[in-house]
Parts: C-alpha cells; sequence; structure tokens
C-alpha cells in the first residue's frame, strides 16, 4: 500500500471512531484567524517545545534501530545526529507549512477533544496529523502539511550526509514525518489529564 493509500485508510478509520461516538461537536476551536504571531508562536514551539522535543526521542530510536541513513551507525553517536537532523528537517517543514497555510488561512493548531471516549480521542490524535481547520473554524484536509512536509525532507537531504533521495525513500521518510506528528499530538492531548491526575491525588488521598 502507498503511503497515501494508508492516509485514506486511516482517515476512513478515525472518522468512523468519531461518528460513532459523536464526538465532531465537542471540539473547541479559535473563532479568529492566526495573525503573523501566533504562526511565528506555533513554528517555534512546535518545533523546540517540549513535544515535539519528547517524540524526536521516539522517532529517533526508530530510526536507529532501522540504521537510516546508515551513515550514521547505530550507536549513541548516530542516535544524537539523527534527533539534531530530525529537529532540524522539522523547523524547516514547520515554517513551509505556516507560511503556505497563511494564503488560505490554515489553522495547524491541535485542539484537544477534552472529556470524550478514549477510542474517539486516540481516533482525534491520529485523524488532526492530517486533518487541519480553515480559517472559519471548520475541518479541512492539511494541504499546507502535505506540500511541506515532502519538500522540508527533500530540502533536508540537501545536507544530511548519506540520505539518499529516490522516491522510496522520501515516502518513507514523510511517513515517519506524519508517524511524528501523530506523536506530537499524544502529547497535548494526554498529558493535561495525566498532571492533574497528579495534582488531584494528594488531596484524594487525605479524603475521608
Amino acid at each position: 500500500m502507498s503511503f497515501w493509500g494508508f492516509v485514506a485508510v486511516t482517515l476512513s478509520t478515525v472518522t468512523n471512531i468519531q461518528a460513532q461516538s459523536g464526538a465532531g461537536s465537542s471540539i473547541q476551536v479559535s473563532q479568529s484567524a492566526m495573525s503573523r504571531q501566533d504562526r511565528f508562536r506555533w513554528v517555534t514551539m512546535t518545533t523546540l517545545g517540549p513535544k515535539n522535543l519528547g517524540a524526536g526521542v521516539f522517532i529517533a530510536a526508530i530510526q536507529t534501530w532501522r540504521d537510516e541513513p546508515e551513515t550514521y551507525g547505530t550507536h549513541w553517536d548516530g542516535y544524537a545526529k539523527r534527533y539534531g537532523a530530525r529537529l532540524a528537517a522539522g523547523g524547516t517543514t514547520n515554517s513551509l507549512e505556516a507560511a503556505f497555510g497563511s494564503f488560505w488561512g490554515e489553522d495547524p493548531r491541535y485542539y484537544r477533544t477534552e472529556g470524550q471516549p478514549l477510542t474517539t480521542r486516540l481516533g482525534h490524535v491520529v485523524k488532526m496529523a492530517f486533518v487541519t481547520q480553515n480559517k472559519l473554524g471548520e475541518p479541512q484536509l492539511a494541504y499546507a502539511r502535505y506540500i511541506a512536509v515532502p519538500d522540508g525532507i527533500l530540502i533536508s537531504n540537501t545536507w544530511r550526509p548519506g540520505a539518499p533521495s529516490t522516491a522510496g525513500h522520501v515516502t518513507l521518510q514523510v511517513g515517519i514525518g506524519f508517524l511524528s506528528r501523530i506523536v506530537d499530538n499524544s502529547f497535548p492531548e494526554f498529558i493535561p489529564d495525566l498532571l492533574d491526575r497528579k495534582h488531584s491525588s494528594p488531596q484524594d488521598s487525605h479524603t475521608p
């Protein structure tokens, strides 16, 4: 199955999950268009924020296990190089997505589905790797992301040693890029819940 075939199957699956759970109307999105400052803040936080840095640990581990690219090797030094390369490539991709999206008002920010069933929230985490909001707050395919991810990879491959730009290799990198976005989305979706439980647990333990 091609990558875009995988995207189509994924979107169909998570859409069915959300339709069955009736959670579509619970997502609170911004009612105002993103300003230049908003887009700059989004690029900065998406690239250097804790959720992306945390996702990088997971993605760099997969690439080290696969020994991709081979020139980095499978030791800690190679892991660090992959982590740094992903961070630089991600910054390029995020900048391109913010720039392209500004032309037609795409809002790439992630919005939670707090209070919904777990299956709905998991489906939303996956779906929002491929879907975003337009300037009216309505869901639409993330066109700017579909342009930015492969372009960012091709740009980063020009300075990454031993990074072939064959169609198959780039397709694999694009898949990893969207996998990274899914991992990124899981942080704002679930971390606040874990923090709330951590803060409330001492109080609950003293409740008679």
